[in-house]
């Protein structure tokens, strides 16, 4: 008897895993897709020109590009950029080279601003032509929050640089954030074959210790009933939670919103090797195997993990990578840091990349695609940039080291 029931509860809970209907057969086809960054959240090292523009050196985030200049300038600024950054040509160009998702992200400020903040709104409408375009194209769409209250890491790609997070020191900070992760899964409860997954925080800076690491898990039990139960606590939706790692190990989130008791949870990692001193000192090699070494924790992650960002830039040389006004830790202009070599023809555009470093690229991002899949697969950063080739998308398929389809790999045994 003991046996039949525990059959049939087995039995049950197989059934309600097969019954969940999400956007896109999460588990059994991988993710492969671009993030459509520095459109909706500006960031200085993807879009220069925006700032450089400014002349004024204040202005090293989206914060500052509303507080410094002439609110009609830079609201007429934004405004076309937004309209030329990203197009619909764009997910006509994404779907023909074989990629089935977009990440998206945006800023808390597109939906609420308050207390003088000087942010300038006007992103939803374009939002919502994304999520248009991307049904057009068919593709899926990860709509991630990017910066929140008080930023949740302190990085440029927040709304706000600043040299400590104060996202979570502040209940308010969290309220508001909770309050827009219900309104974007409001937004798209009937659109989950569009908008497939939502992931309610990108990058918070778990490196700073326990109490962003507790505010952050408690953050993100609240999103998954945010974003899990659209309609109220009766009905169930269908879009996949994406929470962020933290910059923990994989892990570290053992036992972490698993079945049962919850369900659609996927992680985000996001694998770079050039935020370092010891990163950027690598040879081309190393770059390689270090990125193969990835292959274990990916494929015995906790929870369905995906690498949401990644790049076959195996350095920080881009301008203004690391912040505008910044320097390189590769060159030795970034402070306190030893030069490796110089940054001509590693960075910029690929007219001035050689041979061997287009023949490089190839290989490492061969390297990561084959062991990210060892995962659910992968998101790379990103579609596009003013001057920084070896970061995007469009220009490694334009140039050679991205294949027009991304199944189609010369170097299968790179990793073996």
């Amino acid at each position: 008897m003991y046996s039949q029931v525990l059959l049939l509860v087995l039995l049950s809970a197989v059934h309600e895993t097969l019954s969940l209907s999400f956007g896109f057969p999460y588990g059994s086809q991988k993710v492969r897709g671009v993030n459509l960054g520095g459109w909706l959240v500006l960031e200085p090292w993807i879009t220069p020109s925006l700032f450089d523009n400014t002349g004024d050196s204040r202005i090293i985030d989206e914060w500052t590009f509303g507080q410094y200049q002439d609110r009609s300038v830079a609201i007429s600024k934004l405004q076309t950029h937004w309209n030329t950054w990203i197009t619909e040509s764009d997910f006509t160009a994404i779907a023909a080279a074989g990629l089935n998702h977009v990440r998206l992200p945006i800023g808390y400020w597109a939906f609420d601003i308050s207390g003088g903040e000087p942010f300038i709104q006007g992103q939803l409408p374009y939002l919502l032509k994304a999520i248009t375009w991307a049904q057009n194209h068919g593709l899926k769409v990860i709509v991630d929050l990017h910066g929140a209250p008080g930023s949740q890491n302190g990085f440029d790609n927040s709304g706000q640089k600043m040299s400590f997070p104060q996202w979570q020191t502040n209940q308010k900070n969290i309220d508001r954030t909770n309050a827009i992760i219900e309104q974007i899964a409001s937004m798209f409860a009937n659109n989950t074959n569009v908008v497939a997954t939502i992931a309610p925080l990108n990058e918070p800076a778990g490196f700073d210790g326990d109490q962003m690491l507790s505010v952050t898990r408690q953050y993100w039990y609240d999103s998954y009933g945010n974003i899990r139960y659209p309609f109220g606590s009766s009905q169930q939706g269908n879009a996949v939670v994406l929470i962020h790692d933290a910059f923990q190990p994989l892990s570290y989130w053992n036992g972490f919103m698993q079945y049962p008791g919850f369900d659609g949870v996927m992680i985000d990692t996001h694998i770079y090797q050039m935020f370092s001193v010891e990163g950027n000192q690598m040879s081309n090699a190393q770059h390689i195997s270090t990125a193969c070494s990835h292959a274990s924790d990916l494929s015995n992650a906790p929870l369905w993990v995906v690498v949401g960002e990644w790049t076959p830039a195996p350095n920080d040389c881009a301008k203004y990578l690391n912040g505008r006004g910044v320097g390189a830790r590769y060159d030795g202009s970034y402070p306190g840091t030893t030069r490796v070599g110089s940054c001509v023809g590693l960075t910029g555009k690929a007219s001035t990349f050689s041979a061997a470093y287009k023949t490089f690229l190839r290989q490492y991002w061969e390297a990561q695609v084959i062991t990210f899949e060892k995962g659910q697969g992968w998101l790379q950063w990103t579609w596009k940039a003013e001057i920084a080739d070896e970061w995007t998308y469009q220009a490694g398929l334009q140039n050679g080291w991205i294949p027009q389809d991304p199944t189609n790999l010369q170097y299968r045994s790179i990793c073996s």
